[in-house]
């Protein structure tokens, strides 16, 4: 094997970690938060509905399936079935996450996002829209990497043949 098959090598198992691990980072994070949320669907339903910008009627069907997505989204990235388009999945919700909490900012509410439990109505000193807004960026970036390099390690996608994770 020449220095460049070796460096080659070396650089696709380091990426393979990392990818790794932004993966099991990102289901833990989707594991939480869907966990958090299916324990306290009340709680679940004040949050989407601080938002103020689904009808009724609809903030019940999105405060219900939440968390079971989230879920869902999790246990595939955990063992990294359907990787690539798992990833997609995230991005988009993430994006719906990062657009409903500027919207919110921008509007003046003063909530509590409600990512990881919580939410509804708080004191305007008590909002957090900048930190809430660059943490799920952080997990968009985790996202990305997965939707642009789904080879991981230690993923159900390689042993049944889908090294790119579709």
């Amino acid at each position: 094997m020449c220095a460049g098959s070796l460096a080659t090598v070396t650089k696709g198992t380091a990426l393979d970690l990392v990818g790794t691990l932004f993966r099991l980072g990102l289901a833990g994070v989707w594991l939480v938060s869907g966990w958090v949320k299916a324990s306290d669907p009340n709680q679940t339903y004040i949050a989407v509905h601080a938002y103020d910008v689904l009808p009724s009627g609809v903030v019940s069907v999105v405060a219900g399936a939440m968390p079971f997505l989230e879920l869902a989204l999790g246990v595939l990235l955990l063992v990294g079935l359907g990787t690539r388009i798992t990833a997609a999945l995230s991005c988009l919700v993430l994006l719906a996450f990062v657009a409903a909490v500027a919207q919110s900012w921008a509007r003046g509410l003063s909530i509590d996002c409600g990512c990881f439990g919580g939410g509804g109505q708080v004191a305007k000193g008590d909002t957090r829209y900048p930190q809430e807004i660059a943490r799920d960026i952080g997990f968009l970036v985790l996202a990305v990497w997965l939707l642009v390099r789904p080879r991981t390690r230690l993923a159900v996608d390689a042993v049944v043949g889908r090294r790119g994770g579709v």
